[in-house]
Order: structure tokens, then sequence, then C-alpha cells
């Protein structure tokens, strides 16, 4: 594989996305914020007169599946880097793959801490679950002015239970009590049982740290319960779906994100311009955002590195640096993790709604 930015060939980027299954609202969406990116980058040249290629692999949104097409990125397409578009336990599988191949890997919405952990060629561009449980918790307390809230977690979700983890502690912190914890597995489509004894507890707020299937069922359900309390969650809620299985039972129900198209900025309103003009008028949630953002940062990297070698590109990753994307500014840490800003949304006459950012 050649490094020289001025040899002929494309430079080839792998794309491991949940564009079926279970996640595959989330896969598809973040794929056209990639494919998005892609335009722009070979529109303006590439870098050095080398175009992308991305070359895409669906993990059907199945356990293992992530590991094995990123080995068949690495060895068999001989990618330069990989873009990784799936949930927490996608990502940490294909990180230790890229890890021992030396191949860097960027995640655009995983936000559990141990991806990152997994080695020094792993990043993200996302914020980690710490940071949005803490958020969540503070919302709760200070804007909601919530005393007791109950925690209901997915056990088999690596994201699930970390938020709940980090958000438990932050609103204990603040003067809060839990007053109950249930737990479902993953594909559960009754919860009765569970809102029953929350109902029982007297919480004043719900936390749902899952993702938007399982929300939205739980929410319906609980309003069917008579649970009239405010029903918060975190970035896996972002889908249209939540809408088109909850309906009405979402509204009052909020959750923390990357970012929110109705965010009046400069930045985001370009980029839901270009993304509604080529995806018939679709309008892009936060996945298709962090996954712009992140194939933008790659290239710069590239750029930066004058290079397509792997050690060459994960410096110049390290060193991002008040990058100005879509989702706000973002600095990579020195644990790869990336510094930036939360947004607040809030599901409002069957939208969603921006409501705050958060700073770190």
């Amino acid at each position: 594989l050649a490094t020289s930015l001025h040899a002929q060939d494309t430079i080839k980027i792998g794309e491991i996305a949940s564009l079926t299954g279970k996640e595959g609202a989330f896969g598809r969406t973040a794929h056209e914020g990639a494919l998005l990116a892609l335009k722009e980058i070979n529109a303006a040249g590439g870098v050095a007169g080398r175009t992308f290629e991305l070359i895409s692999e669906d993990n059907q949104s199945m356990p293992g599946q992530a590991g094995t097409v990123a080995r068949k990125l690495i060895s068999r397409e001989k990618v330069v880097a990989i873009l990784c578009n799936t949930v927490s336990t996608g990502a940490l599988e294909a990180a230790s793959v890229c890890q021992a191949a030396h191949v860097p890997m960027i995640a655009s919405t995983a936000t559990n801490p141990k991806v990152t952990e997994t080695g020094s060629y792993i990043f993200r561009v996302c914020f980690i679950d710490n940071f949005q449980g803490a958020v969540m918790a503070t919302f709760a307390s200070t804007t909601l002015h919530v005393k007791r809230a109950a925690i209901l977690s997915s056990v088999s979700s690596a994201y699930s239970v970390g938020l709940a983890k980090y958000f438990r502690a932050k609103f204990i912190e603040a003067g809060g009590e839990i007053s109950i914890e249930r737990k479902y597995s993953e594909g559960e489509k009754d919860f009765r049982a569970q809102l029953s004894a929350i109902r029982a507890s007297n919480a004043e707020a719900l936390f749902v740290p899952g993702y938007y299937t399982e929300a939205a069922l739980i929410c319906r359900q609980a309003r069917e319960l008579g649970l009239a309390l405010p029903v918060l969650g975190g970035d896996g809620w972002e889908a249209p779906e939540l809408l088109e299985i909850g309906g009405s039972a979402m509204e009052g129900t909020y959750y923390s994100t990357h970012y929110s198209a109705s965010n009046p900025s400069p930045a985001v309103t370009s980029f839901v311009t270009k993304f509604k003009a080529m995806f018939g008028g679709e309008t892009p949630p936060a996945d298709s955002a962090m996954a712009y953002d992140a194939m933008m940062i790659l290239k710069a990297s590239i750029a930066k590195a004058e290079s397509t070698e792997g050690s060459r590109i994960r410096a110049a990753l390290s060193q991002t640096a008040a990058y100005p994307g879509v989702t706000g500014s973002t600095t990579i840490n020195s644990q790869r993790d990336a510094s930036k800003p939360a947004v607040v949304v809030e599901v409002k006459d069957g939208k969603f709604q921006f409501l705050q950012t958060i700073t770190p």
C-alpha cells in the first residue's frame, strides 16, 4: 500500500455500520452522513489530489460481526483507517482488531469509555458516557428539580449499564435519591412489571438509558399505567423511529445527544440544508452529523500527516484541537476521547426540539 499522498490511487477508508438489524436506523443515517462528507471531500479534490473511497460493511447489529468485518476491511481491502458507525458493543469488537493491526479507528457515536481504552489507535468524536450520564443527572436535578429518580436499564448492553452507573453517581452527588432500579433484556417488549414497581416507588422522573425501540415501548407502557412523570434518556434514543413507535407517549421526554437539527447555529443550518438536498428532504439526526464530523476530522488528519501510514495518521488524529464541526468544537484529549458539548433535546408537539447545550 502506497503511503505517499502523491500516489495516484484512491485513499481507502473502511466503514463499519449497523445498516440492518436492531440498530439499523442508527447505521443507515450515520452512513448517509459519511456519504455527504465523502462527496464534499472528493468534490474539493480529496487530499493532495487523491480522492477518498469509502468501503462499507454491514455488521447487521449482530454480536461478533463488527470484529469480523473489521478484519476483512484491513486484510482484504487494505483500508488506511476505519470509521466505526456502530453502537458501543460493536465498536468494542472492532477496536481490538484495529488496535492489533495498528489501523486507526474513529468511533462516531460509541460512548462507552472502554472503547478508547482498547489502545492508542482508537479514537472517538463523541462525548463519553460518564459525561453524558452526568449531564442528564444534572439536568434532572437542576432544570427539572427532581429529588427522587428511578432507573430502568438493560442488563445486556454495555452502553446502558455505563450510562446508568454515571447517572446514579452524579444524581446522588447532587443530593438526589434513586428510589428504585429495575432491569430488562435487549429485545424485551413487555415492561409493565418493572414500570409497576417504579410507579409504587413514587419516583419523580425515570431514566431509561437504552436504545430507541425499547425506550419508545417503555414510554408507551408507562403512560398506559398512568405514569405521567418525565422520562429521560441518552443518545441511544436518537432516531425517527422513537416517535413512530412511541407516538404521543413521547411528549415531555428528554434525552442527551450530540447535536440538534433545530439548533440555529450557522454550522448546523448549513449541514441540514446540504443533507436534505442529498437525501430527499430527510432531516439528519445526530448519527449523521457525528459520522460527517468523523470523516472530516479523518480527512484533516490525513492531510496533516501528509501520509496514509497508520502511525502518522494516529499522531495527527491525537493533535485534533478545537475542530469546528457540525456537532460543536471538538478536541481530542489524551485518552483519545472528544472533549465537546452535549445537547439536551425535548420531545414537544411531536417533534425533537433543541432545548439547551451543556459544555464539559
